[in-house]
């Protein structure tokens, strides 16, 4: 590989991680930031607003636009619990439901 592929690779590589850092700056993402920072699909995202799965703004009837914090709070529900948080429950639950 010579020399100027190697910068030019390199700089491609800087050009994409600047642009993530920019999204992580913005409040309000549109329709393709907010896919790239969803890592989804834009078919799949377009599934996700039109089942109104996902919140989003439509101010003028067509363009799509959502709000960052809004997303990262949609993408931390559900939230599954992990094997020892599950018996450090039921086992919280067995002493204090002791039978006498």
């Amino acid at each position: 590989m010579s020399s100027e592929n190697l910068i030019l690779e390199k700089l491609t590589l800087l050009e994409q991680k600047i642009d993530e850092q920019s999204l992580l700056k913005k409040e309000v993402l549109n329709f393709n930031e907010a896919a790239k920072y969803l890592d989804i699909s834009n078919s799949h995202l377009y599934k996700l607003t039109s089942q109104k799965k996902i919140p989003h703004f439509c101010p003028q009837g067509k363009k799509l636009y959502f709000n960052r914090v809004e997303i990262d709070e949609w993408l931390q529900q559900n939230r599954q619990s992990s094997s020892d948080e599950i018996e450090q429950a039921a086992a919280d639950y067995l002493i204090k439901n002791k039978r006498r």
